[in-house]
């Protein structure tokens, strides 16, 4: 009996072992099988897309990393330091006492301070030579060139021009990559275009976009700035200044330089709103190439005032469009004059290439050497001719704005004028006694802008006669610290007194 049970109780235990063993089995496959079906980290693989469409964006894809590959290691980034006093406030960092009186009161004791400014530059030279602007460099006592391999070196300041905002910098190095130089007169509206540098620290990006317009000439304070900017949509940002603006062939065609918003203006702080402007190559290389050579930019001049090409003026001169520059005045015995250029004449061709405006014929000029011979290509009275001006140098006083009288302080800030020549006259129907200088353009900032517009005679300035320009830019630079002037003008044919205030705002 007793045999009997422990036969039945080990036959039971193994069956029950073996159930068991069995039971286990099937539920690990069954949690391998959902493991298997369920596990979030399995992902789903497979090749994507294909067809001619997306082969060809590949294919794009290819050559815009071609174009950072060769571009990003031309490309630098620039750190400035300078050291500044600064006066130590005995509130601290309070916020209540900071809103009235900073971080200085006067008499107090001040500490040292270090002022940081970032941009971007381009290695133009194996031996070291970098493009930048001078706005990027301006400020620091010591300078940090960083390289695209992460090597650094101290910069030094070859050579600035704050007129044109180009400065280049030198550091100790050989065998260095350098970028490609491009043709910026082979640039048009529409080209895809990439900019490249080191915007708000983060070394070396690259955006993409196309040219928005060409042409673009900007003035603030007392800087004027004469180059025919190249805008595009391209994201450009604080420390992107002084890198580069490349075209398709990766070759460089423009310094990318300031931004509209927030700051905008060369070196303002503002955030991409999509209009950034770059200065053209071909002005940058040839201010870089003196600065090399003789630390000092000369310049190309003609010796005529020129404006822009309304559409009115345009019909009375004969031209079919808006495009070139008209001639206001033709300085005596300058290069224009000893050419044979006259006054009325509109110059529609510099060296075979189009003149879009007075901006773009002023760059191209200035960009030439003293001493070159240009050929130009005019419309007088309705005819084309073609004429041959050797250049002279540019007188260093110059303003730099397109030639006619302007100055950029006071209550005339802003206000272009030319001579009130014979056309002008006939156009205006001013009488021959009358002398004085022709408003051409107006600022919408100027404080005059409400006050005068293009077409307008001023005859005096505070009971002074108006003669010509050279009278207008001097009783006009004498009133710049005034708070007003008087002017004598005839507007829309009536004569009549106003008074310009620099409280006024023309927008």
């Amino acid at each position: 009996m007793r045999e009997n049970k422990k036969r039945f109780l080990k036959e039971n235990l193994l069956g029950l072992s073996l159930t068991c063993i069995g039971i286990l089995l099937l539920a690990f496959s069954l949690i391998l099988h959902f493991d298997h079906q369920t596990d979030p980290f399995v992902l789903a693989s497979g090749n994507g897309l294909d067809g001619p469409d997306i082969q060809s964006l590949e294919r794009e894809n290819q050559a815009y990393e071609r174009i950072a590959d060769a571009v990003l290691p031309t490309v630098v980034a620039i750190e400035t330091t300078q050291v500044i006093n600064v006066q130590q406030s005995p509130f601290g960092m309070d916020p209540f006492f900071r809103q009235f009186f900073g971080n200085m009161l006067p008499g107090l004791p001040g500490q040292q301070e270090k002022e940081k400014y970032l941009g971007s530059g381009d290695i133009i030279s194996p031996d070291g030579y970098i493009l930048t602007n001078n706005h990027v460099v301006a400020h620091g006592k010591t300078i940090q060139v960083t390289l695209h391999d992460g090597r650094m070196f101290t910069g030094r300041v070859v050579g600035a021009d704050p007129r044109s905002d180009v400065a280049v910098v030198k550091i100790d190095a050989h065998d260095l990559p350098t970028i490609v130089l491009g043709n910026s007169a082979n640039v048009h509206v529409g080209d895809m275009v990439m900019a490249f540098g080191n915007p708000y620290e983060q070394l070396f990006t690259m955006t993409k976009g196309i040219v928005s317009a060409m042409g673009r000439a900007y003035a603030v304070g007392n800087n004027s700035y004469p180059e025919d900017f190249i805008q595009t949509d391209a994201a450009i940002n604080p420390g992107n200044s002084g890198g580069a603006l490349v075209n398709v062939r990766g070759q460089l065609i423009g310094i990318p330089t300031w931004i509209l918003g927030g700051n905008s203006g060369p070196g303002g702080q503002g955030t991409s709103i999509g209009i950034g402007f770059a200065i053209p190559i071909n002005t940058a290389q040839h201010i870089a190439d003196d600065l090399i050579k003789t630390g000092k930019v000369t310049r190309g001049y003609l010796g005529a005032n020129v404006s822009p090409l309304s559409g009115p003026l345009a019909k009375e001169f004969g031209v079919p469009d808006t495009n070139g520059a008209l001639i206001q005045n033709v300085e005596s015995g300058g290069p224009a004059a000893k050419a044979g250029l006259k006054n009325g004449d509109v110059i529609r061709t510099f060296n075979g290439e189009p003149v879009r405006g007075s901006n773009e014929l002023t760059a191209d000029v200035m960009d030439a050497d003293p001493g070159t011979t240009v050929t130009l290509g005019i419309i007088r009275n309705g005819k084309h001719m073609t004429l041959q001006v050797t250049l002279g140098t540019r007188p260093a006083n110059l303003s730099l704005n397109s030639g006619v009288g302007q100055v950029s302080s006071g209550p005339l800030a802003g206000v272009s004028v030319a001579n009130l020549t014979s056309n002008f006259r006939q156009q205006l129907g001013i009488p021959s006694d009358v002398s004085g200088v022709v408003v051409t353009q107006v600022d919408p900032s100027s404080p005059a802008a409400n006050a005068l517009g293009q077409g307008d005679v001023i005859m005096s300035i505070d009971h002074h006669s108006v003669r010509n320009v050279t009278d207008f830019n001097r009783m006009a630079s004498e009133t710049a610290h005034d708070q007003r002037t008087l002017l004598r003008v005839i507007h829309q044919g009536e004569p009549m007194y106003i008074v310009i205030s620099t409280g006024d705002n023309g927008q």
